[in-house]
């Protein structure tokens, strides 16, 4: 029983961390698409460009 509590307690801990990787992916793919259109919008907007 003593064995049981801390094993269930880090697979607990274990699924909460890595359902947690995967929303973090996804939004850091979000932001990153943003990024991309904004940065397509700026380009599109004819203003100055780097050399």
């Amino acid at each position: 029983m003593k064995r049981l509590i801390p094993l269930m307690l880090l697979a607990m801990f274990s699924v909460g961390a890595l359902s947690a990787c995967n929303t973090t992916k996804g939004m850091g793919q979000d932001v990153q698409k943003v990024g991309e259109k904004v940065e397509e919008a700026a380009d599109n907007t004819g203003g100055t460009r780097p050399n």
